[in-house]
């Protein structure tokens, strides 16, 4: 593989940008996921048992221990971490100097942080991912800061190939774990029809892709399961590179129609390590001109072209093969069908195994170029039992992780939702509507972007168990009763869509209904609605302040004990915390993708005066070419060197160098050819 200063670069940049994302979007929710009055009250870490400071950080290694000696409370240790964070992210952004090795650990341990403290409402993949992607970015980023040279330094081929390497594991397993979670979705191939209503965070435009046809919709999920087995499997490790570059454009077309998420954002982010500098050789510099090839190198671009292909044939004869493709000539539709079956499919998981990691050892290998002959005597049980050892040791660390195991299976019976509801009077009650997920039918799906909702996430994930599984949502039903503003901002911002601003309901209860997009009409215009609902069961008994079965439900969950603590805990009124207050003050009201695209546009700007700065600066023309040195340039070092020397040759005068230049001059225009005609 060539040189990849460039894609090195625009992988540390995007490391930096989805740090930001991650840390500016959970600051916004802060308050009401971990404040003093909110789901699940940060105050409860440091309620337990003293320990000494060295045995906490091991057990659970997080900075929020070291807050108390700053004088502030937990809630506002978690905003500093945040906030220190988010600018460190966005200096890395705008600035070359500050995308350093040690910056990125620094982003790393803020958000290691953030993930050991977070509980349920941080220990999600997508936690998991952004933290061994920042530490790839801690490992593939030039050490400056603390060396007097500012040169970015060589490029080390072993630590940008772990990139490749995550992303190649991130993108397979997520391919591998469709078909091996047994879910009847995508074997009988309707789970991309299902998926657009059933994702995370549904937008406008899967109403519009929902409504394609059926034979449409398969074979997007045939395309889907080939990209993300066939082509990782066949492309990523490649020799060629325009197979990897191939491989590129793949994932990054299934990452754009996939969503705009910070997983996504991370996948294109990963995608960058299948790159080289010459991808970007015509923005960056004049085209050369062509050189005539040797033999040899014709024929290895001959061996390369056929070696793509192949490659090509094979993965379409494979897809046309296993998934049963036909072509309907009279309704103009393609056919496609499963033609293996699931013992089949282990078959060729157990078989690829081995293969895979030896490509992948064949292939840091190359990058390496160190002879690995010791690793052939050591037999594979050693091997894995030696992997598994290390992976205990870093497990809490999030180093490594599995991605794709845990897969969701897609509900035929539609999106479970948990819809909350309110009552005065335990008779007349009123829907609690989300502003981040699907509550009323006739609004439309919200674009979030890179924002992540914490609190809509885990209630979607939620509605497929019962509350006994979900101990925060006590919390949050405590707090609603309750009335605290910060949780119902996490609900609504515009505080006119929340119907009991007023006064808090007496009574909560809530139900779990399956959501399906509608459909267009027959005049082929959107409906007035755009969803339709079933209810499907009771999620949560309707309780009230007080009720037995509230505080069992409390003492369960380990939230009873919030009240008893806080008046043991001292509120700091340092200057740190009053500055913390302030930019709190400043936030409130904001929701997250607002927040988020401010932080774009800013960012965006930014860059944008930078470039025209750097180009005004820039002299337009050609370069003028560089004169060759004189012979009073060439002499100018040996006459520093040994000063009585250069002192004789110029005479009293100082003059005699120019002398016999202009003697030399016109020895020269003698011997011209015009000066012998």
């Amino acid at each position: 593989m060539g040189d990849v200063r460039v894609p090195r670069q625009l992988f540390l940049r995007g490391v930096a940008v989805a740090y930001l994302c991650a840390f500016a979007s959970l600051y916004i929710q802060i308050p009401g996921l971990y404040g003093d009055e909110g789901i699940l009250p940060a105050r409860l870490l440091v309620a337990g048992e003293q320990k000494p400071l060295l045995q906490q950080l091991q057990e659970s290694p997080s900075l929020l221990w070291l807050v108390p000696s700053l004088g502030l409370g937990p809630q506002q240790g978690l905003e500093l971490i945040c906030l220190l964070g988010a600018l460190l992210s966005l200096g890395a952004v705008l600035l070359g100097a500050l995308r350093d090795s040690l910056a990125y650990l620094c982003l790393w341990i803020l958000y290691l942080s953030l993930y050991t403290a977070g509980g349920d409402f941080l220990h999600t993949e997508c936690d998991s991912l952004l933290l061994e992607v920042g530490f790839l970015a801690f490992l593939v980023a030039p050490c400056g800061l603390l060396r007097s040279s500012t040169s970015p330094g060589l490029h080390d081929p072993v630590t940008f190939w772990l990139t490749r390497w995550l992303l190649f594991r991130l993108v397979l397993c997520t391919g591998l774990s469709k078909l091996a979670s047994s879910d009847p979705c995508w074997w009988d191939l309707t789970a991309l029809s299902r998926y657009y209503e059933t994702q995370a965070s549904p937008t406008p435009l899967a109403w519009y892709a929902h409504q394609l046809p059926d034979w449409l919709s398969r074979l997007g999920a045939v395309c889907v399961m080939a990209s993300e087995i066939a082509v990782p499997l066949l492309m990523f490790f490649a020799p060629v590179r325009g197979l990897r570059i191939c491989g590129f454009y793949i994932q990054l077309c299934l990452v754009l129609l996939g969503g705009c998420s910070l997983t996504h954002l991370l996948s294109v982010v990963l995608s960058f390590s299948l790159l080289d500098d010459d991808c970007f050789s015509g923005c960056t510099h004049q085209k050369k001109k062509p050189k005539s090839k040797t033999w040899s190198q014709f024929l290895l671009s001959c061996l390369a072209l056929l070696v793509k292909l192949a490659v090509y044939v094979l993965i379409l004869l494979g897809t046309i093969k296993l998934f049963k493709l036909e072509i309907n000539w009279e309704q103009k539709i393609v056919l496609s069908k499963t033609n293996f079956t699931q013992e089949n499919f282990s078959e060729f998981v157990s078989l690829i195994q081995a293969p895979t990691i030896w490509v992948g050892v064949l292939s840091l290998t190359w990058e390496a170029v160190v002879p690995y002959t010791a690793v052939a005597g050591v037999s594979a049980g050693k091997i894995f039992r030696e992997v598994q050892n290390a992976y205990g040791a870093v497990e809490k660390y999030q180093l490594v992780s599995a991605y794709g195991i845990q897969h969701r299976m897609v509900p035929p019976a539609g999106r479970p939702e948990v819809i909350i509801e309110g009552s005065g009077d335990k008779k007349t009650w009123k829907e609690l509507s989300f502003m981040h997920k699907p509550s009323s039918v006739s609004e439309a799906p919200p674009v979030l972007g890179p924002h992540k909702p914490r609190l809509d996430w885990l209630l979607w994930e939620a509605a497929r168990a019962d509350y006994q599984h979900s101990h925060w949502f006590t919390g949050l039903v405590q707090q609603l009763l309750l009335g605290k503003q910060d949780v119902l901002r996490l609900l609504q911002v515009d505080e006119a869509q929340y119907p009991f601003r007023v006064s808090p309901p007496a009574f909560l209860r809530a139900s779990v209904y399956h959501y399906h997009f509608t459909q267009t009409g027959q005049d082929g215009n959107q409906p007035r609605e755009w969803w339709k609902r079933l209810y499907v069961r009771e999620f949560f008994p309707a309780v009230h302040l007080g009720d037995p079965v509230l505080e069992e439900l409390l003492q369960e969950a380990g939230l009873k004990v919030t009240w008893v603590t806080l008046a043991f805990l001292p509120i700091s009124d340092t200057p740190l915390a009053q500055a913390l207050s302030v930019l709190r003050g400043h936030a409130r009201g904001h929701s997250g993708p607002l927040v988020l695209l401010t932080l774009f546009t800013t960012v965006a700007s930014i860059l944008l005066l930078k470039d025209l700065v750097s180009r005004s600066r820039t002299p337009k023309g050609p370069k003028p070419k560089s004169k060759p040195a004189t012979s009073e340039h060439k002499s100018k070092k040996p006459r520093e060197a040994h000063p009585e020397a250069s002192e004789k040759n110029r005479g009293p005068s100082g003059r005699g160098g120019r002398k016999e230049g202009l003697e030399e001059r016109r020895i020269d225009s003698d011997r011209s050819p015009r000066k012998r005609k």
